[in-house]
């Protein structure tokens, strides 16, 4: 069928369609607009579609390394989001630039990070396992983290960012088990490839209208803009290497594996969930911080084969 040749194509030209998907949003402003109201249900549909080919009774039997699993997650959520905040407030960036990087680092793993991991070479079991209990814990550290400890202004409630994550994170788990139910193991796997590229397009929807606002704030303020890009790439490598740099004795696929969970986190789980009255520039700078995430697979992929391969 065609579709199905389409979705084929679409998940093996995935990094390609993410890093040009980012620069058309930028690029041409009425399409971001008009997708822009898309970025929510695009979040919850991704959710659901990554955890829809995950089976969870296999999840169980991969943990064979649970205090590594529980060591990781805890450095994921909690240490580097206390490393992001003590960097900001060294380098004075005390407004939304400063929020917006603390709160990247407090977020959970990317759901990507398996998949980048796999095609690289790397440790995929450790990164779904970790992406997968940090998307689960997200809803219970990063509120507290970042409006309790760290004190950051959001426009809403500990207990209301909370239940926001909770929902945004539970409910397309729960739809993903139904579904699973539903279809059947034998023809989800059938039909993985198809799933793979589904998720690369709703990826791209999400890559269009989350840079909506983008060009004009470029045109209005171009050194904000790329101050952000460059601070968002900062923070994304910068995690990335420290993390690996820091469990590089535990092997080289394990702590290149660590370092892409820490760098590559998923915001768009806080897009979709802070109120429309969060500081605009926090809002922005999640926007430009999807820069390095869509376009890292690009960057890296050189560097972690060649890393492999001198190992």
């Amino acid at each position: 069928m065609a579709l199905l040749r389409f979705l084929d194509w679409s998940a093996r030209h995935g990094t390609a369609l993410l890093a040009a998907s980012i620069f058309a949003g930028v690029a041409y402003a009425p399409l971001a607009a008009a997708t822009r109201g898309l970025v929510s249900p695009a979040v919850a549909l991704l959710m659901t579609l990554v955890l829809l080919r995950i089976d969870p009774a296999q999840i169980l039997a991969w943990i064979r390394r649970p205090l590594l699993v529980a060591g990781l997650s805890a450095w994921v959520l909690l240490a580097c989001p206390l490393i992001a905040w003590g960097a900001a407030r060294a380098a004075g960036l005390d407004g939304p630039l400063g929020a917006g990087l603390v709160l990247m680092a407090a977020s959970c793993s990317a759901t990507t990070a398996p998949a980048i991991a796999r095609l690289n070479g790397l440790d995929a079991e450790i990164s779904l396992l970790v992406a997968l209990v940090t998307t689960a814990l997200v809803p219970l550290t990063a509120p507290p983290l970042a409006l309790g400890l760290l004190g950051l202004d959001l426009a809403i409630s500990i207990p209301g960012l909370m239940l926001r994550l909770g929902l945004v994170v539970g409910v397309p788990a729960l739809l993903a088990l139904l579904l699973r139910r539903w279809i059947g193991p034998a023809r989800l796997e059938a039909a993985g490839r198809g799933v793979d590229g589904l998720v690369v397009l709703v990826l791209v929807v999400f890559g269009f209208g989350v840079m909506d606002g983008v060009q004009a704030r470029l045109l209005a303020e171009p050194l904000w803009v790329l101050g952000g890009t460059i601070l968002a790439l900062a923070g994304n490598l910068g995690l990335n290497a420290l993390t690996a740099l820091l469990w590089r004795p535990g092997g080289l696929r394990l702590a290149l594996a660590a370092g892409l969970l820490a760098g590559n986190r998923n915001q768009a789980l806080l897009l979709a969930v802070l109120p429309a009255a969060a500081d605009p520039g926090v809002l922005m700078f999640f926007a430009l911080g999807q820069v390095p995430i869509f376009v890292s697979p690009f960057l890296l992929r050189p560097a972690y084969r060649r890393l492999m391969r001198d190992a």
